[in-house]
């Protein structure tokens, strides 16, 4: 009996630096995981970063080599999965022009995304259209494999719908050549940075992977807790203290549950509760910090495992475009005519 074929999955990353626990439990720790079940390619995207670094493009390798250790600590595998760097496959820019001709303007300007980071962030120029475009490359990035599988958030999700919509359009105008794409919407816990809001490298407040475990003591011991806790006899609510968030990702279940009912009837303090999560990070990364200390002191190592995945991701690519050409009716002679064959 044939094995069953396994399904295309496609994912990757904007290189702004290196990776933080958000980052980690919101899509690199389930990407190790779909290895084992998926053909997968995990692209680290320096066209997308682009879109905002323009006027800054030299930082952006130094973040794809960041951003490349912390893929390849995490358990990343170029034995079961293609890792490449998308601006090193020329096929994907051909194929968002291309696709940007057939694609209404109305459907980018409407992508929730783009005002909102337009707002967020005040001090780039984002009216740009590279930055309006972002969403169709990222259609390009995916579909050019092929891929029928992507695991996003559910702030991706307006993306993906995006992509079966510009998928449908152009097998409608050329015949069927993509397949429409599917969501595979992943829980993203909503991890509290240092400060207490929403982590993220802009507000300053990370915990990263690479941290060590000096780094993180310091980071966490210091966090503020439930605001009702201003004694240690007080009892506190581990769904209002944003240090719990991070339990909920890193420390099992029943031992969370023990923490939450003692908080509740003061029979522990914060700075207890703090130093259980604090041992479980420490715990879960001392693998990831000795394989990344590996990998930073190879780089070399570290760009060709990555130049090997160009060369397999080349590969599909050229293929899916030579199809895309021929149903558009964009493949010429010219080529033939040297050799004069007909």
């Amino acid at each position: 009996m044939s094995q069953k074929k396994k399904k295309v999955v496609l994912s990757g990353m904007r290189p702004t630096g290196p990776l933080h626990l958000g980052n980690y439990v919101g899509a690199l720790r389930g990407w190790v995981r779909l290895q084992d079940t998926h053909q997968c390619y995990f692209t680290i995207v320096p066209w997308h970063a682009l879109s905002s670094e323009y006027t800054n493009p030299k930082v952006i390798k130094e973040y794809t080599f960041e951003v490349a250790l912390d893929w390849l600590a995490a358990g990343l595998d170029p034995e079961k999965s293609v890792l490449f760097i998308q601006s090193e496959i020329k096929e994907h820019a051909e194929l968002h022009l291309l696709l940007s001709m057939i694609t209404p303007l109305p459907w980018l300007e409407r992508v929730p995304t783009f005002k909102e980071q337009q707002q967020e962030i005040q001090d780039k120029e984002l009216n740009t259209y590279g930055f309006l475009g972002y969403p169709l490359l990222q259609t390009a990035d995916i579909i050019i494999y092929k891929a029928e599988v992507v695991p996003v958030g559910e702030d991706q999700a307006f993306h993906i719908e995006l992509a079966r919509e510009i998928v449908r359009r152009f097998n409608r105008f050329y015949g069927k050549v993509f397949p429409e794409p599917q969501m595979l919407l992943t829980e993203v816990p909503k991890l509290a940075g240092t400060d207490g809001r929403k982590m993220s490298k802009s507000y300053g407040n990370a915990i990263y992977l690479k941290d060590t475990p000096e780094t993180i003591k310091k980071k966490i011991s210091p966090m503020v807790t439930d605001t009702r806790r201003k004694r240690r006899t007080d009892p506190g609510e581990p769904d209002d203290c944003p240090v719990f968030t991070l339990h909920r990702a890193f420390v099992p279940e029943s031992k969370r549950e023990e923490l939450a009912r003692d908080c509740r009837t003061a029979a522990i303090g914060c700075l207890e509760c703090k130093k259980v999560v604090i041992e479980a990070l420490i715990e879960e990364f001392a693998q990831f910090r000795e394989k990344r200390a590996y990998y930073e002191k190879h780089p070399d190592l570290v760009w060709q495992i990555f130049e090997e995945g160009n060369q397999k991701a080349r590969e599909v690519a050229s293929q899916t475009m030579e199809q895309v050409r021929e149903a558009m009716g964009l493949r010429f002679p010219s080529g033939n005519l040297k050799t004069g064959k007909k």
